[in-house]
């Protein structure tokens, strides 16, 4: 906890102190007592006023609960702050949370509440990490001479996540065994739930015996698990400095919608049965996804602290030969130059969506056996153009 600096006096106490000193150079000047009288009151009502908020001693403990423990750009949550607070009466006043300018929301109310308990909703505005806090309580006089804030309490983290839009499928336009996955059959130990029967080995255990199978073959048989594998598929996200906006000005939206896009393709490609790789222009893996629950979280929070920088490597580098699924890139600005962005390696479908291509790039990219579309802030648009089925025939459509 600690006093914020602020004035000690609303304006009504520096009306009154201003006030005072006027009415003691008026009783000098006409000679009238009870202009002095006055004055001293307005001084002892303020110095009063000032005593009654600064004097007690308060203290206090503040813990925030967030309704969703990931925050999408564009989604409301909603805070409870359970604040106890240690005086010798209970101020009546004002608080307010402090909000980082990522995030929105009506973090303010009268004190105390009549729950208890301080509610406001928090939307999300531009993804990342961001501190939320501390608690700021702001109370008057009952003069409304003095006024007093306080800050109360630490601050609490909240990651705001990429926003992830609804794509059309692939399958649908490069065939409908592209993802679908396959099953590879392995024996598994104890405890393991079976789904195809196989000999009984010593140390399995009794109760995964397939008592069916075994009356039918005759001789002890327990259940198989199989494990499924799925084709793969590599999403990358070119990073480099060169491609965007320098950081000093400011957000940049073509780089806000890469993110968006790539998050967006990454749990979209995970859905229809790949599993996916999510990599960086210098090869770093952001992250994957391979069925496990927290895969996509743990996704979105690296994708919410990605920023540009460094330079790009050689695609067919980072890929490490052919991808045996889809390839996607997402990049920005690029030109006829930028070789090393449309050498695939060989990739079966290669998709390319780039936020700032020269004219020439689409067509050298289509060349090269791309599919490839503008990305703009329509990121579902800008997909079903760089899926294989809408191409043209003379390279990848442009969305005007």
């Amino acid at each position: 906890m600690s006093d914020r600096r602020r004035r000690p006096l609303t304006a009504r106490g520096l009306g009154a102190l201003v006030l005072g000193v006027l009415f003691t150079i008026a009783a000098n000047i006409v000679s009238a007592p009870i202009l002095v009288y006055v004055a001293v009151l307005l001084f002892i009502l303020t110095a009063f006023a000032v005593l009654a908020v600064y004097v007690p001693r308060r203290s206090g403990t503040v813990t925030r609960q967030v309704s969703t423990d990931l925050l999408t750009v564009g989604e409301e949550s909603r805070v409870a702050v359970r604040f106890a607070l240690r005086s010798l009466r209970i101020p009546h006043g004002l608080w307010r949370d402090v909000l980082p300018d990522a995030v929105t929301g009506s973090a303010s109310g009268e004190y105390p509440p009549d729950s208890g308990v301080l509610r406001y909703p928090i939307t999300g505005v531009r993804r990342g990490v961001w501190p939320v806090g501390p608690l700021i309580l702001r109370t008057v006089d009952p003069f409304g001479l003095a006024q007093r804030e306080q800050a109360f309490g630490d601050t609490r983290t909240v990651t705001v996540v990429p926003e992830v839009i609804p794509l059309a499928p692939l399958a649908a336009h490069w065939g409908a065994a592209g993802g679908t996955a396959h099953t590879a059959s392995s024996r598994l130990g104890q405890g393991s739930d079976n789904l195809s029967p196989r000999h009984y080995v010593s140390g399995d255990s009794m109760r995964r015996i397939h008592w069916r199978a075994t009356a039918h073959r005759g001789e002890l048989m327990v259940r198989q698990e199989e494990e499924e594998s799925s084709p793969d598929a590599i999403v990358v996200i070119d990073r480099a400095a060169g491609r965007w906006a320098r950081a000093d000005r400011g957000v940049d939206p073509a780089f806000e919608a890469a993110v968006s896009a790539c998050a967006s393709i990454a749990l979209h490609l995970a859905t229809e049965g790949y599993s996916v790789d999510v990599v960086d222009s210098a090869g770093s893996v952001i992250g994957t996804l391979r069925g496990h629950e927290d895969d996509r979280d743990e996704l979105l929070v690296a994708l919410a602290m990605l920023a540009p920088r460094g330079e790009a490597r050689d695609l067919a580098t980072i890929v490490g030969g052919t991808p045996p699924g889809p390839l996607v890139v997402i990049t920005g600005r690029i030109g006829a130059a930028d070789h090393s962005v449309l050498h695939h390696g060989g990739a079966a479908v290669p998709i390319l969506l780039a936020t700032d291509p020269a004219p020439e790039v689409i067509t050298a990219a289509s060349a090269s056996g791309w599919t490839s579309a503008v990305l703009t802030d329509d990121i579902s648009a800008s997909w079903e153009l760089a899926l294989p089925e809408r191409m043209l025939s003379g390279g990848g459509r442009v969305p005007r």
